[in-house]
């Protein structure tokens, strides 16, 4: 028999703005489920150095649940986007890269990059990603290296 997917419906999320300093704590409320447990990352490899200095962003559910984080590094290397199994598809993940986005041409990056699980391409093609260079390994998961011009405002 075959499992059914479970998905909980999210009616509004606010994305907020944060760092490592201060939301340590749930940002790996949501990275630790998704990169070590569902995806087998390895701890010290989802968690870096990098973690201290870049620009982070949370979503929250109406009742304050944290559903999906990502980060931003200062030369505008996105990465680290995850949400929670149980959320995807709701367009968590296109609103906190959305506001990533908007974020890094608010303080003139002319372009962001990132490097996109194969799984995750179209999604990030979506958003006007262009695919670079050749597949390759990263924590044992097949990915391709993606970057976007943004404007300025």
């Amino acid at each position: 028999m075959a499992k059914s997917k479970k998905l909980k419906m999210v009616e509004s999320i606010t994305v907020v703005q944060t760092n490592w300093q201060l939301d340590e704590g749930v940002i790996k409320s949501v990275r630790m489920p998704v990169f070590v447990q569902e995806q087998q990352v390895p701890y010290e490899i989802d968690f870096d150095s990098n973690d201290a200095n870049a620009v982070h962003w949370l979503a929250f559910s109406d009742d304050n649940i944290p559903l999906g984080t990502a980060r931003l590094l200062k030369d505008g290397h996105f990465g680290r986007m995850a949400v929670i199994k149980m959320y995807r598809n709701q367009g968590i993940g296109r609103s906190i890269i959305q506001t990533a986005m908007d974020y890094a041409s608010s303080v003139g990056m002319e372009s962001i990059y990132l490097n996109s699980q194969l799984q995750a391409k179209t999604f990030y093609e979506g958003l006007g990603f262009k695919e670079y260079g050749d597949v390759f390994l990263e924590a044992n998961i097949e990915h391709v290296s993606m970057s976007k011009k943004l404007r300025s405002i």
